[in-house]
């Protein structure tokens, strides 16, 4: 009862806790959404297609060049989950915690073995910069590239809409963070 909407200020208000704004702010804040996410869902609600900018073929080009961060991220957490299968003291461990494969299944949890440079057997250009960005691999001061995440049991972040965004590592047993 304390929640008003204004369509003619175009605003929402509740008077309970003093939380105010836009439509667009109202789902970014209730559905986790960043702007663009916030306005396209509103214009889908309402049967509206909101319009894109046309990449110039520079940038078409640059775009093609670049590989999506989330498909990066989710070529890793099929890596990982196949890992944590082959790994009987990773999977041991998780059963000690009380964790199921059926859990381990239903939140992606999967397994970073040991090593310096496992990814390299996931991703053909070991040296590309979404590596990089996408925190899964470090560069040291002379250039050379290693994975972040070594012997690890590693749960995926995901967002709303269910996309790899980071990863938690949990260090097996006794280990360095």
């Amino acid at each position: 009862p304390s929640f008003t909407v204004s369509q003619s200020k175009q605003f929402y208000h509740c008077f309970g806790c003093g939380v105010h704004g836009t439509a667009i702010g109202f789902v970014m804040e209730h559905g986790g959404l960043g702007y663009v996410d916030a306005v396209e869902e509103l214009a889908r609600s309402i049967g509206v297609t909101v319009p894109h900018e046309v990449a110039t073929p520079e940038q078409a080009q640059q775009h093609k060049v670049a590989p999506d961060l989330y498909e990066v991220m989710q070529s890793a957490t099929r890596y990982y989950r196949d890992q944590l299968k082959q790994t009987l003291s990773a999977i041991d461990y998780l059963k000690r915690r009380g964790l199921s494969g059926e859990i381990a299944l239903r939140f992606g949890i999967g397994y970073s073995p040991k090593g310096w440079q496992n990814l390299e057997s996931v991703f053909t250009n070991y040296q590309d910069n979404s590596l990089l960005e996408t925190g899964l691999i470090i560069e040291n001061e002379e250039g050379k590239r290693y994975d972040r995440f070594r012997d690890r049991i590693m749960f995926p972040i995901v967002n709303v809409r269910g996309q790899v965004i980071g990863f938690g590592g949990r260090v097996l047993d006794s280990g360095e963070p």
